[in-house]
């Protein structure tokens, strides 16, 4: 039986849930929690996608993605595809390591947001010695939430959440605790079902429209970095291949390019090299402080 198409929309919040092969647990060490954290922040640096919270848990995860105009099929393969070779290699195995596709909800309402959003941060209750304190669960981003732990690895977008518990941070962040545990799981679980009128909220959020050029992308990149458009081409200088790895970041951001169209607009490139090349643009972006706006700065002087 053909499997049935996922639900995709390009202003859409999602909420993800990611589960391991019966046999192995997905998480085996914090290693591997911090790693898949690690691996999200790198999409989220390609994709520029909003992310409204998680919770890894030792055998499944959970994370609400607001795609921001982006895939969220692309977003979730590279994530998990990343961390499957990753942890392959770390623990000498072959094979799947996540169990079927990943499972992918619409957030279609305030209601249902406010729901998935206590739900996922409910779920350290289960674990011995966090029934009362899930905020002190290190791999959920409750406590951030709550302003009782920095972001370390500067993933979490929650004030939009955070705004529709109150009307300033201190008193959205009361309620919020309080709600955690006056909300039944199973309970939890039927508003998690719970659908019926449109939200009023998407249409506050601003979306990229992820349709620009590679031409433009191309124009702008190397009248950046003073580089002729006609050497972009080129394979062998340390600038070219800054440019390069920024063009390709930038097309497959703001394009949805995928590796082969990247590559019919480059020529004489591999896909192997711009998934490298791809790498080394995050890396620019997520370290050096000129290019961390970069995406930011191309679609407010392209953008119609």
């Amino acid at each position: 039986m053909p499997r049935k198409a996922r639900l995709k929309a390009d202003d859409a919040i999602f909420h993800i849930m990611c589960k391991s092969i019966s046999e192995v647990d997905l998480f085996k060490d914090a290693e591997d929690k911090n790693r898949y954290l690690s691996i999200i922040k790198k999409y989220k640096q390609l994709y520029n996608f909003k992310f409204y919270g998680y919770c890894i848990m030792d055998n499944h995860s959970h994370l609400v993605i607001d795609t921001n105009g982006a895939d969220i099929s692309k977003i979730m393969h590279g994530i998990n595809f990343s961390y499957a070779m990753y942890f392959n290699k770390k623990y000498k195995r072959e094979g799947h390591l996540f169990k079927d596709r990943f499972k992918s909800k619409i957030v279609n309402n305030e209601r249902y947001l406010k729901t998935v959003s206590l739900y996922v941060h409910n779920n350290p209750t289960d674990v011995e010695g966090y029934k009362n304190c899930p905020e002190k669960y290190s791999f959920s981003s409750l406590a951030i939430f709550l302003g009782k732990s920095r972001d370390s690895f500067k993933l979490v977008d929650y004030g939009f959440v955070m705004s529709l518990f109150g009307n300033n941070l201190k008193s959205a962040r009361k309620n919020y605790y309080n709600l955690i545990f006056r909300c039944n799981e199973e309970k939890l679980k039927e508003e998690i079902e719970f659908e019926d009128e449109k939200t009023l909220y998407i249409s506050e959020r601003k979306i990229i429209i992820r349709n620009f050029k590679p031409e433009a992308i191309i124009e702008f990149v190397t009248l950046k970095m003073d580089i002729p458009k006609d050497k972009i081409h080129m394979k062998y200088s340390r600038k070219l291949v800054e440019a390069r790895s920024l063009i390709v970041v930038l097309m497959r951001s703001l394009c949805n390019f995928r590796s082969s169209d990247i590559c019919n607009v480059l020529g004489n490139i591999t896909q192997a090299r711009v998934s490298k090349l791809s790498t080394i643009g995050i890396e620019f972006i997520g370290t050096k402080e000129k290019y961390s706006n970069i995406i930011e700065e191309f679609i407010k002087c392209y953008a119609c």
